[in-house]
């Protein structure tokens, strides 16, 4: 198959890493319906422009850049126009709506694209482009007050690059998660006590994020959740919330979604990460044994984050 070629606007990427999402298995599992048959996943993708549509200016061949999730919004609905384009009407996204980043090749709109900071290698780089932009907005969502207690449930991908951010500003935190290895290393990167899913933390939360997609941890969060705390849901998908007591919620604890991002996030994002910097944990897999990579995400068999090696 020939490559694509970039339409007006467009860059073209070699392909050299692509990261693995768990929002990747939700549209294999088919957790999200189907976008457009037969589409390319992937939306954590590196590589090296190698050609130019018309009209670009943002970058030159040979640039390092990266391709995210959020692919084009409408600019013109009032989400939009308001500054909050991950609630634009008419959003297309990479893997889903467009091919993304398992081929040789990608292309995408230069709006849209993030240049790379140098002080990552590609491989760190991949999941940086949702999981740590996602993640960045779940904790912005969350309303962490300065130094104040975070609670973490699951830790894949998203939560040990999020728990990196909230520790560089001042911030305790605590890991609720079934995975051992990933309890492991969440002790290693610095948070301060780790425990079983279902488990309480050792001290009442300002703030909570729900990595896991797992509606049954909502009311063990929020019981976890001291006055005024806020619990961020962060994925895209989530298995059905059991019912919850008023009491729960009662003293001003509050339940907010987390929905795409804009690109702003994502330059925000790749600053300060690249300012602490962020250390991403990640397992290569070459990509022959995609599947592989996707069956182990499911089965909890990888400690931080998949990438995929294109290239």
């Amino acid at each position: 198959m020939a490559p694509p070629s970039p339409r007006p606007g467009e860059l073209r990427l070699s392909v050299s890493v692509c990261g693995v999402c768990r929002t990747d298995l939700h549209l294999v599992e088919g957790d999200l319906p189907v976008h457009r048959a037969g589409v390319i996943p992937g939306h954590e993708v590196v590589g090296v422009v190698d050609e130019l549509g018309p009209r670009t200016s943002r970058f030159a061949l040979g640039d390092r850049v990266g391709i995210p999730w959020l692919r084009q919004t409408c600019g013109t609905c009032r989400w939009c126009l308001s500054g909050q384009e991950n609630l634009c009407v008419e959003p297309r996204f990479t893997g889903w709506d467009a091919d993304g980043g398992y081929a040789e090749h990608a292309v995408v709109d230069e709006r849209y694209a993030y240049a790379i900071p140098e002080v990552f290698r590609d491989e760190e780089a991949a999941p940086l482009l949702c999981a740590g932009i996602i993640g960045y907005r779940a904790l912005r969502r969350a309303e962490l007050p300065q130094g104040g207690r975070l609670g973490i449930y699951g830790f894949g991908g998203s939560a040990h690059l999020t728990a990196q951010v909230a520790l560089y500003e001042g911030a305790t935190v605590h890991v609720m998660t079934r995975s051992e290895p990933a309890r492991r290393l969440a002790l290693d990167i610095g948070c301060s006590s780790v425990g079983g899913a279902h488990d309480q933390p050792p001290e009442p939360l300002d703030s909570a994020i729900l990595f896991a997609p797992a509606g049954e941890l909502v009311p063990v969060a929020l019981r976890a959740l001291d006055r005024g705390g806020t619990l961020a849901i962060a994925g895209i998908h989530l298995s059905d919330i059991p019912s919850l007591e008023y009491e729960w919620l009662f003293e001003e604890r509050q339940i907010r979604s987390v929905t795409a991002n804009t690109r702003l996030d994502g330059e925000e994002f790749l600053e300060i990460a690249a300012r602490i910097p962020i250390k991403p944990t990640t397992m290569p897999y070459p990509f022959e044994v995609a599947d592989q990579a996707l069956i182990d995400l499911a089965q909890d068999r990888v400690n931080g984050a998949a990438v995929l090696h294109i290239s």
